[in-house]
């Protein structure tokens, strides 16, 4: 399944560290590739993580485009099992490789030793059959890098770019290779070749590269990370960053136009903008993307982002933050009637019973129906403070995730109307509320077109707020969802038995018993059901997605909202059972466990939202 870092490190840190990493590697590869290969995957993998990269960052290089300048090292991919996925998840480009003719007897696979991800030196390769099925079956819209091994001879080599040519976008290798393949071309070759240097290497051979990239065909150079050897294997040394920053200055001191690709060095960030910063144009990722997770192409996004001058652009939002105070006042009105008359002198009509008739036959009735009432007004002040705030910190701000979440769930919510005639009753309260809400809503929809803002953030290491942030995300994202679909149960509920065992026992009656009371009864009751179950669907889906895209280090916003947004559907939900005395724990159930989700998801996230 796709993994965004919310569900990757807790799953890192109780099963895939627990495994070979080869196991673990195929195990997200497969799975993420599987999920972008079907209808809907891309779908479903941008709606989790929101992943494209800014179009601030698409550049043209040698007639290439490239949407970002993040990209993965064939390191990480040797079986190309995740390449289809690769480019949902952010990534500019992607490296293949390294690429040899015939796959060798002896490829010996990464180990895990600490904190380590061990690579040997008979590193995994990439037979050329292989490379060739995988690129010509997959649809790949990102830039494509063939690595040729380093081992590679001049006959093997040729027929390896003959037959990749097709496919990639350009071809990586040693100066051995490149230098010899390109002087004898008598023509202009179709793709950049970028000659390949080892940290020591280049250290050694800075002043002298010149001469190496005269030839149209070379594009520049990839510098990799300084490495560590352990006896049979290498992983990159502690101040990989440091060093590799150092060195792409240098080298960019002494040719500024030199195109300079970096392999390595990156984990966090931070480290990304000290890479950008020293000159370096393309980064690869190595094995700081397995410890960081999938959200570490975004993080250098947004961190690359906060860096650069922004034009202010304060779109209107006051429509916006009136669409939702409109919501607010309507659950307080709700609330006060629920408290008060529960039932409206058109509600009697309906049923051709008054209040006094119904309490006369069963006072549990009034006592049921004002608990459906109240759920619904705690419901609307909770949607409403959430659509408020929305609108005051995202949309005011030009973010387009914000848009993007507030105009889904008021769809959702404006749809839900018709879940109210389900059983043929309209409630002529709430047509006249959404007859009120629908101009103030259009004007709203259309200020929030010109929303289109990405979010920047400051935050640049994988310190210990930022992983206690995760687990904190994780579960408010899980309480969104569990509200979500606990909407969606409600309402269809409402519109088909009505009762659950519970309410039945709570009542003291059957549904046949209620039904001869007045056949207008229970539809009543189902059209307040579907009602806060569409509500309840409105709620979660604003939750899910402010959990899923709003989560940036110091967004002290983010954690009000949640705080102050979830608060009185709790109140409602658990004080009306308590005010009416319908407590049954399995009834109750849910919400306890919803609860907890909404504590723990406050604890854990209050360092990484809270703190500046």
């Amino acid at each position: 399944m796709f993994m965004p870092d919310w569900s990757y490190h807790p799953l890192k840190k109780f099963l895939l560290d627990k495994i070979s990493p080869k196991t673990s590697r195929e195990f997200l590869h497969k799975s993420m590739s599987a999920i972008a290969s079907t209808p809907g995957g891309r779908g479903l993998i941008g709606f989790l993580g929101h992943m494209n990269p800014p179009r601030e960052f698409q550049k043209e290089i040698y007639h290439t485009r490239f949407p970002s300048p993040i990209g993965l090292s064939g390191h990480i991919d040797p079986n190309l099992s995740g390449v289809k996925a690769f480019q949902e998840l952010g990534f500019g480009f992607v490296e293949i490789g390294p690429i040899v003719l015939n796959e060798p007897k002896n490829q010996i696979k990464p180990r895990r030793e600490n904190s380590h991800i061990l690579f040997s030196n008979h590193q995994e390769k990439v037979p050329l059959k292989l490379a060739i099925k995988k690129l010509t079956r997959l649809n790949i819209r990102i830039p494509v890098f063939a690595k040729i091994d380093a081992q590679v001879k001049r006959n093997e080599w040729d027929i390896i770019v003959q037959h990749l040519t097709p496919f990639v976008d350009a071809f990586v290798g040693t100066s051995e290779q490149i230098i010899p393949y390109v002087e004898e071309s008598l023509i202009c070759l179709e793709h950049s070749f970028y000659v390949s240097f080892s940290a020591d290497e280049m250290s050694e051979k800075k002043t002298e590269i010149g001469p190496l990239i005269q030839h149209t065909s070379i594009g520049g150079i990839v510098i990799e990370a300084p490495r560590r050897i352990e006896g049979s294997y290498w992983h990159e040394v502690a101040n990989a960053n440091e060093c590799l920053a150092k060195l792409v200055k240098q080298v960019k001191d002494l040719h500024p136009k030199l195109m300079i690709i970096t392999s390595g060095g990156v984990e966090t960030p931070e480290e990304a903008c000290a890479l950008v910063g020293a000159g370096a144009d393309l980064l690869m990722l190595t094995d700081g993307y397995v410890k960081a997770g999938p959200g570490l192409p975004k993080r250098i996004h947004e961190r690359l982002l906060y860096e650069k001058v922004q034009p202010i652009k304060n779109p209107n939002w006051y429509w916006s933050f009136l669409f939702g105070l409109s919501i607010l006042v309507g659950g307080i009105i709700a609330l006060y009637i629920a408290f008060t008359s529960i039932v409206l002198p058109y509600d009697e009509s309906f049923i051709g019973l008054s209040k006094a008739d119904i309490f006369q036959i069963n006072p549990l009735i009034l006592s049921f129906m004002s608990h459906d009432r109240i759920a619904l007004a705690g419901t609307m002040i909770s949607g409403g403070i959430l659509y408020i705030q929305l609108a005051r910190h995202g949309i005011k701000y030009n973010m387009h995730w914000a848009r993007i979440a507030f105009h889904s769930a008021a769809i959702v919510g404006f749809l839900g109307i018709f879940l109210f005639i389900g059983f043929g009753y309209f409630d002529w309260l709430h047509g006249l509320f959404w007859l009120f809400l629908l101009p103030i809503y259009y004007f709203s929809f259309r200020e929030g077109k010109r929303v289109t803002g990405t979010p920047s953030s400051i935050h640049g290491k994988n310190d210990k707020e930022w992983q206690y942030g995760l687990y904190g995300q994780l579960m408010f994202i899980t309480l969104g969802f569990l509200i979500l679909a606990g909407g969606i149960v409600i309402s269809t509920i409402g519109v088909s038995r009505v009762f659950v065992l519970t309410d039945l026992s709570f009542l003291c009656m059957s549904s046949q018993m209620l039904d001869r009371i007045s056949n207008n009864l229970i539809p009543l009751i189902a059209h307040d059901r579907a009602g806060f179950g569409s509500a309840l669907v409105s709620v979660g889906l604003l939750v899910l997605m402010i959990s899923l895209w709003g989560f940036r280090k110091g967004e002290q916003w983010v954690w009000n909202t949640l705080a102050a947004g979830a608060l009185p559907a709790f109140i409602a939900g658990i004080g009306t059972h308590i005010y009416i005395g319908y407590t049954t724990f399995i009834h109750l159930l849910p919400v306890y466990f919803l609860v907890i989700l909404y504590v723990f998801g406050l604890a854990l996230s209050y360092p990484f939202l809270k703190r500046k």
